[in-house]
């Protein structure tokens, strides 16, 4: 007796051009409404700690739910339980700024679902990424080393502590390859260095003791001669620099390291010179503003994030070396399974050696959509408009007598402390948290405890600054 074939069960693999239609529309929506609304979220989430989770079933569904459902969890739990760093009133630690193009180019990258990590398996990947860097890079004024018709070339990475990482690789394999052993391998960075410099070389196999912590100046700018003592000290006991690494606009402060005589102390060592310029390094669409990168023709590796004010969304963040042999030296494993013509041509790009993991999204198809929307101009535009008002702001608090700027406010990033003392600096930033209207973080420097105040959010304008500062002048203590 013949039986009948079963049924194909419901759900959205049946037909997913067919789900698109119908669900695509009511999830643009909804992102239309959270965006139009985000200004007048609690820009900092209030749940206590286990809310979301205790908010949703233990146990996954056994059968398909619907769309509404899944937006209806995302009003009920999601966005409650969400820091909205899309708010015109983020200014801690960093914006990590979305935009309308790139919203629609991750909704592309994901259709495609394109997995690129040889040429062969996405080409228009590979040849788009090789072009947008050329396209930054221009737009950056780079020095012409770090583009792709020499030696040097440009790739996307998760986060520019992927990129700090995958520079030390490559410098530590060049010095391996010198004849260094790993043990006397030392590396230098200022002291305020984001802590991924630390963590890279923990993930290459060194330990943190072979990390030399700068001391930096009343700017908060590397001081040349100590790491210029630093290193022959070294050198003295025996040991190898192998890595030199500067900070254009450090977490703290955006303190901006002297790149020239950085590069000159390790091409005299013949160190590795990377350049962290991961959140400042966007200023450089403004000419006004590239004297960030002088130096920066030394440098064999550069890093700056598209992701934090570039408009672009997480992750995106932008690698440059200067000769890519190194990189490809330290990366590359080609099993027989990934062997292809194509790459054994030579003619072509595989990013996966430029990288840590195998796989690869289509990263730059969001970068391309951000660059050719706004256009180079525009963008120049928008991060000029960000340096001004966190300017306007600096000088509104430099005069008022509660409060000083004990560093310098060179782009969009200002510290700021009362005069009171640690204690009233503290209790301000609570209170400017807890009106839910912004959201400050803050650091300390040398013990001192300072508001970090950060501009340079999407949707940010003069009105959102100027309500910053009518919340602080009402908010702060008398001197």
């Amino acid at each position: 007796m013949d039986v009948p074939p079963p049924a194909p069960l419901p759900g959205p693999w049946a037909a997913p051009a067919a789900e698109l239609a119908e669900a695509g529309p009511e999830v643009l929506a909804w992102a239309v409404r959270y965006l139009a609304g985000v200004a007048d979220q609690p820009v900092l989430s209030t749940v206590a700690p286990g809310w979301v989770r205790a908010q949703l079933p233990e146990h996954p569904p056994a059968v398909p739910e619907g769309w509404d459902e899944i937006l209806a969890d995302l009003d009920r739990v999601v966005v409650p339980g969400t820091s909205h760093w899309q708010s015109p009133g983020w200014y801690a630690y960093f914006q990590s700024n979305s935009s309308a193009p790139a919203v629609l180019a991750e909704a592309l990258i994901t259709t495609l679902g394109t997995q690129g990590m040889l040429w062969q398996t996405g080409p228009a990947c590979t040849e788009l990424e090789t072009l947008v860097l050329d396209w930054l890079a221009e737009m950056l004024g780079l020095p012409s080393a770090f583009r792709s018709d020499g030696a040097g070339g440009g790739v996307i990475q998760d986060s520019a502590s992927s990129s700090t990482l995958v520079a030390t690789l490559a410098a530590r394999d060049r010095a391996r390859r010198a004849g260094a052993r790993l043990d006397d391998l030392v590396a230098y960075t200022s002291a305020d260095a984001h802590s991924s410099v630390e963590k890279g070389l923990r993930v290459a196999g060194l330990l943190s003791e072979q990390l030399r912590s700068v001391p930096v100046d009343a700017a908060r700018a590397v001081r040349p001669d100590l790491l210029v003592d630093a290193m022959a000290a070294d050198v003295t006991d025996g040991r190898v620099p192998f890595l030199v690494v500067a900070t254009v606009g450090t977490t703290s402060t955006h303190g901006m390291d002297p790149l020239a005589p950085m590069g000159d102390a390790a091409r005299a060592h013949g160190a590795w010179f990377h350049v962290d310029a991961a959140h400042a390094g966007a200023a450089a669409l403004v000419a006004e503003h590239r004297w960030i990168h002088d130096g920066l023709d030394g440098a064999d590796s550069y890093v700056m994030d598209p992701h934090k004010w570039l408009f672009t969304a997480m992750d995106c963040s932008a690698l440059w070396v200067a000769d890519r042999q190194p990189l490809v030296d330290a990366l590359s494993i080609t099993p027989e399974y990934l062997r292809n013509p194509a790459s054994g041509s030579g003619r072509v790009v595989d990013y996966r050696h430029w990288q840590v993991p195998l796989g690869r999204r289509f990263r730059a198809l969001k970068l391309w959509a951000v660059i050719r929307r706004f256009g180079s101009d525009g963008l120049a535009a928008a991060v000029d408009g960000h340096i001004d008002l966190a300017r306007d702001l600096a000088r509104r608090l430099a005069a008022d007598d509660r409060f000083v700027l004990p560093v310098p406010t060179p782009l969009n990033l200002l510290c700021v402390a009362h005069r009171g003392g640690d204690e009233a600096t503290e209790a301000l930033l609570g209170a400017l948290n807890a009106t839910g209207r912004v959201f400050v973080s803050h650091t300390r420097i040398d013990g001192r405890y300072l508001l970090r105040i950060s501009v340079g959010q999407t949707a940010t304008t003069a009105a959102h600054t100027d309500e910053l500062w009518d919340l602080i002048d009402r908010l702060a203590p008398p001197p």
